[in-house]
């Protein structure tokens, strides 16, 4: 049996498939097969919150499955919408990569060495609104494309840009960073370093047995509670909304905050949850995490989270 993977054709789709394939390959013993799919995101210049949001990566993906082009995809999590999908089904989430931010600058600066007025791209509304935060006085550029044509508009028409650490690490770029941002004061995109490997919700079929073979529970549990956060704030791409899990030895530790558009306010919250231990692929426990998120959630909009950036949940 050949496994058929789909993805996105760009260079970091690709190289998280490949790892992907190589520990399928060595959990199964199945040949794969790695098969490239283009989406609208792939090939629109416009910001994601104008063509459609985040989803924008994912259907074409979705149709390759239901056409019978592939038998799996794999996405970036953070670009997967956090409603459930009906006949399709997250198998497996493999151990998660860096979650936080990276700056890359000219001169192997760090945010606070760049000069006044320093122009910084990015195209999430969270970051500008971090950036505006810790610096009101930089000139933020909205900027698309792929790492590598981001990078390098750095010595041209930028001073630097931020990027997931995560991509940067699967292309093998981590040259080019001059710093880290810190999650507990930079919370990034929910489940940011994650993978999530999606096949059809079919009881009849193997390949969702063979593809749990890469399931990572703490990576799940950390994905599963931030992305609820998201989930019961409604909060689309264009909201500037950040969330952060992680395991502190049995507690799994989450914050999250919302920003104003203009990063000039914050709201922010921090909660935890006992019994995170064992294998932990049960559901009980992630029915927890999700829990923990919802709860963390409701903490965001009673604080008044929905007066600072445009949110559906608090409706």
């Amino acid at each position: 049996m050949t496994l058929r993977i789909g993805t996105r054709g760009s260079a970091l789709a690709l190289a998280q498939t490949g790892h992907v394939a190589d520990a399928l390959t060595a959990a199964t013993g199945e040949d794969v097969e790695i098969v490239t799919v283009t989406t609208q995101g792939d090939t629109s210049r416009e910001s994601l919150s104008t063509i459609g949001g985040t989803g924008v990566f994912v259907n074409a993906l979705r149709d390759a499955l239901l056409d019978g082009a592939c038998d799996l995809v794999v996405h970036s999590l953070k670009d997967l919408p956090t409603a459930p999908a009906e006949g399709f089904t997250i198998a497996a989430m493999p151990m998660r990569e860096d979650p936080r931010d990276a700056l890359c600058a000219s001169d192997d600066r760090s945010l606070d060495d760049l000069p006044q007025g320093a122009r910084i791209g990015t195209g999430s509304p969270r970051r500008i609104a971090q950036l505006k935060r810790i610096r009101p006085d930089l000139e933020v550029v909205d900027i698309r494309g792929n790492i590598d044509t981001r990078l390098r508009r750095i010595d041209d028409d930028l001073d630097a840009v931020v990027l997931a650490a995560a991509g940067l690490t699967r292309l093998g770029r981590l040259d080019a960073v001059t710093g880290l941002f810190d999650l507990d004061t930079w919370p990034t995109a929910p489940g940011q370093g994650a993978l999530a490997i999606e096949c059809l919700d079919d009881d009849e079929s193997s390949i969702a047995g063979s593809i749990a073979l890469l399931d990572h529970a703490p990576s799940r549990w950390q994905a599963t509670a931030e992305r609820a956060v998201l989930r019961r704030l409604e909060a689309g791409c264009s909201a500037p909304v950040g969330a952060a899990a992680w395991l502190d030895d049995e507690d799994l530790v989450l914050q999250a905050a919302v920003y104003s558009l203009d990063g000039t306010e914050m709201i922010h919250r921090e909660s935890r949850a006992e019994g995170f231990s064992g294998d932990g692929h049960g559901r009980e426990l992630l029915q927890a995490a999700d829990a923990l998120g919802v709860s963390l959630a409701d903490e965001l909009i009673e604080a008044g989270a929905a007066d600072l950036a445009p949110l559906g949940g608090a409706a």
